[in-house]
């Protein structure tokens, strides 16, 4: 059986679903039946021939009929667009972070509830099947009872990435909830797959939280945060990131810390390290596409990777950032800028220290002392 879609907004993050339609196309699974996206077609690669443009996602609807509609657009837009796609009947897939507030998440809940029909997060590491054997490993007791998870984000975003748009490292844009930060949007991985390793990601599942928010580069969301949780099963979960790393190149990492060991998992690359005494294993795994996982959960009712419901702990998080004060500039002595142009960055000193002695130590930069954070 066939699913059909629909891609709003293809001109970011929207190119790697088309990607990934046009090889679910070439093997009989998917096919796209039309696009929506105000700026045009123009400049996309991807579309297969006279593939239909629509200036917005209500007049698509109007002239197309398709099982599912994928949001591949601003955060602020996610959802009313989510909302028009349910009411027409169609399941949806909505990028991460799910919505721009907790109140609008459990607005979206209601609203697929009522329309009866699936929606999926974009949450791309819920797909690897290495978060199958982790669970698997936890419950036979490899690195015994599990003492916390700790995760690093070490990443660079130069001046051309925050004025790419006028959303990008945005709280608001007059009165309206952006909130475009690194913990709820580039690192937002990192505190999602830890929440879901925990088994928390209902909303109410995280009982404490705890946020460093700075910002290094000349914006007014947070670009180097440490976020320390703690969910009502009693696990703590902290996590060190920066969009101004010293090192160029990091995959992100997150730390089980085990009283008989630990494992260690990259979930950008689907690696996992476990370390028991002295032994050390280390695998590499798959990962499922989530719009495939999506078609096959209306064609054959397997399980979604990644919920709606899943995502409600993190939406609590999304929701403390939110609330929470202003990120604090860091100070600029602490602070080196390299290049010109477009292509300049911001580098922290001595950050990817700090945001790994948060994922071991399981506090916050301010706790631990770090000097651009008293």
């Amino acid at each position: 059986m066939v699913t059909t879609f629909a891609v709003v907004g293809i001109h970011g993050y929207g190119r790697r679903h088309l990607d990934e339609l046009r090889r679910m196309s070439a093997e009989g699974v998917a096919r796209l039946v039309a696009v929506a996206d105000p700026r045009g077609a123009e400049g996309s690669d991807l579309l297969p021939p006279d593939t239909p443009v629509y200036d917005d996602l209500e007049t698509l609807l109007d002239q197309e009929r398709v099982d599912v509609v994928v949001i591949a657009t601003p955060i602020h837009t996610h959802l009313p667009l989510a909302q028009t796609a349910l009411a027409a009947g169609c399941a949806v897939q909505v990028e991460k972070p799910t919505t721009a507030s907790l109140q609008q998440f459990r607005e979206l809940v209601a609203a697929a509830e009522e329309a009866g029909r699936p929606v999926q997060v974009g949450f791309q590491s819920f797909g690897s099947l290495a978060l199958d054997h982790i669970a698997e490993e936890l419950r036979a007791g490899t690195i015994g009872q599990l003492r916390g998870i700790g995760a690093v984000g070490l990443w660079r975003r130069t001046r051309a990435y925050y004025e790419r748009s006028v959303w990008a490292g945005r709280r608001r844009i007059d009165e309206v909830d952006v909130v475009d930060g690194a913990v709820t949007n580039p690192f937002a991985h990192a505190i999602a797959t830890a929440l879901r390793i925990d088994a928390s990601t209902r909303d109410g599942d995280v009982a404490e939280s705890t946020l460093d928010l700075f910002h290094v580069n000349d914006i007014e969301a947070d670009d180097t945060s440490a976020v320390s949780l703690r969910t009502r099963r009693g696990t703590p979960i902290a996590a060190g990131l920066t969009l101004a790393a010293e090192e160029p190149v990091t995959a992100p990492l997150l730390v089980l810390h085990g009283t008989e060991g630990r494992m260690e998992f990259h979930y950008t690359k689907n690696q996992l390290r476990v370390v028991t005494g002295q032994d050390s294993l280390e695998k590499n795994f798959g990962r499922i596409s989530l719009l495939r996982n999506l078609a096959d959960h209306l064609t054959s009712g397997v399980p979604l990777r990644c919920g709606l419901a899943d995502t409600g702990a993190f939406m609590q998080v999304l929701e403390a950032v939110r609330t929470a004060p202003a990120p604090q500039p860091v100070p600029a002595e602490h602070v080196r800028i390299v290049g010109e142009g477009q292509e300049q960055y911001r580098v922290l000193h001595e950050v990817d220290s700090w945001c790994h002695r948060v994922a071991e130590e399981l506090s916050t930069f301010s706790a631990l002392g770090a000097p651009w954070a008293r």
